[in-house]
């Protein structure tokens, strides 16, 4: 929260708030590349804490490209994350250069190779293998 995006767009606390009790985690699609065409798996998990947007959910075996984000994401190869949302309440600070997101209606997070957030990222991968 209150970080710039390489986009000028600042995320506030709160702003992921009503979109959330709206739809739940299972409401958000885990997509790769914000490709509609690409669900890669699903999002168990998802509140906001301290730093923003806690995301916890499992890339899923079912396609060829799932596969390989898994294997991408297990590697350490691809591990930014990326929101797709449309912004429901927002007002201009810094002189207008900044977007101020103060509610936003979610409706995907994304794994990305270069995310606008530059801090946003998989911070943990678990294999299956690892948990058991």
């Amino acid at each position: 929260f209150g970080m710039r995006d390489l986009n000028d767009d600042v995320v506030v606390a709160g702003a992921f708030r009503d979109s959330l009790m709206q739809s739940g985690p299972r409401g958000v699609r885990m997509l790769y590349q914000h490709q509609v065409k690409s669900p890669v798996g699903v999002w168990d998990e998802m509140f906001e804490d301290a730093v923003g947007l806690f995301v916890r959910g499992r890339i899923m075996d079912a396609s060829p490209e799932a596969r390989m984000v898994g294997s991408l994401v297990r590697t350490g190869v691809v591990d930014g994350l990326s929101i797709g949302f449309r912004a429901t309440k927002s007002r201009a600070s810094d002189g207008g250069r900044l977007r101020v997101l103060t509610a936003v209606e979610l409706w995907e997070v994304s794994i990305v190779t270069f995310p606008m957030l530059p801090s946003a990222r998989i911070t943990r991968f678990w294999a299956e293998a690892q948990a058991a």
